[in-house]
């Protein structure tokens, strides 16, 4: 019985004088190892707010709230529930909306709203049914990905006359009265609107 508590004395001087295995911190920086999964860190430059980081988000710690009459699209990110998956930045469309960061790493608060980011983005809304598109900037991402091919929709159209200031100072614009006319297909409206005014000229003109 004498031997094995020996044993045990020779591994506790042991680990008395030996040092520590773990990382010193807080009392020390902690250096992550590589392709560690920090903290996703937001682009709002390269962010469009399509919506897509959200909905591959497994605890929904990234949500939004569109506000028509402001016009503005809310984005939520809730870091005090994020699970560090990667999903928002292995999903983002542009490859550089979102990553996770391998340098932020200390989330602990003792209030939970210090975890919490806003975002904000412009939307683009149907002048006809009201009904939220997408964002601005969600649109010129595709107009640019898609290249002349593009120039196919109408909405693309419509967008890129806006942004080039073609028309500006002129009174062209088209209002909207009633029931959707031939003409209303050049206003900013929704595809299901667009697809409305197509198929009743088409009927028509049979």
């Amino acid at each position: 019985m004498k031997y094995p508590k020996l044993r045990e004395i020779k591994e506790a001087l042991v680990s008395l004088v030996t040092p520590a295995y773990t990382s010193k911190f807080p009392k020390e920086p902690h250096v992550p190892f590589e392709n560690f999964r920090g903290k996703p860190v937001v682009d709002n430059e390269n962010c469009v707010g399509c919506e897509t980081c959200a909905n591959v988000c497994p605890p929904q710690a990234i949500t939004f709230t569109d506000d028509k009459e402001k016009g503005t699209r809310i984005i939520k990110r809730d870091y005090g529930k994020c699970i560090f998956c990667g999903q928002c930045q292995e999903h983002c469309i542009t490859g550089n909306g979102v990553k996770l960061s391998d340098k932020i790493y200390d989330l602990a608060v003792f209030d939970r709203q210090k975890n919490v980011e806003f975002q904000e983005k412009e939307l683009l809304i149907c002048e006809n049914c009201n009904a939220v598109i997408t964002t601005k900037e969600h649109l010129h991402f595709m107009h640019r990905k898609l290249g002349p091919k593009a120039f196919s929709s109408i909405l693309n159209l419509n967008l890129l006359n806006q942004k080039l200031k073609l028309a500006e100072g002129q009174d062209i614009d088209v209002e909207i009265r009633d029931n959707l006319k031939r003409k209303d297909m050049f206003n900013i409206i929704c595809p299901n609107c667009l697809r409305q005014i197509l198929v009743k000229y088409l009927y028509k003109n049979v």
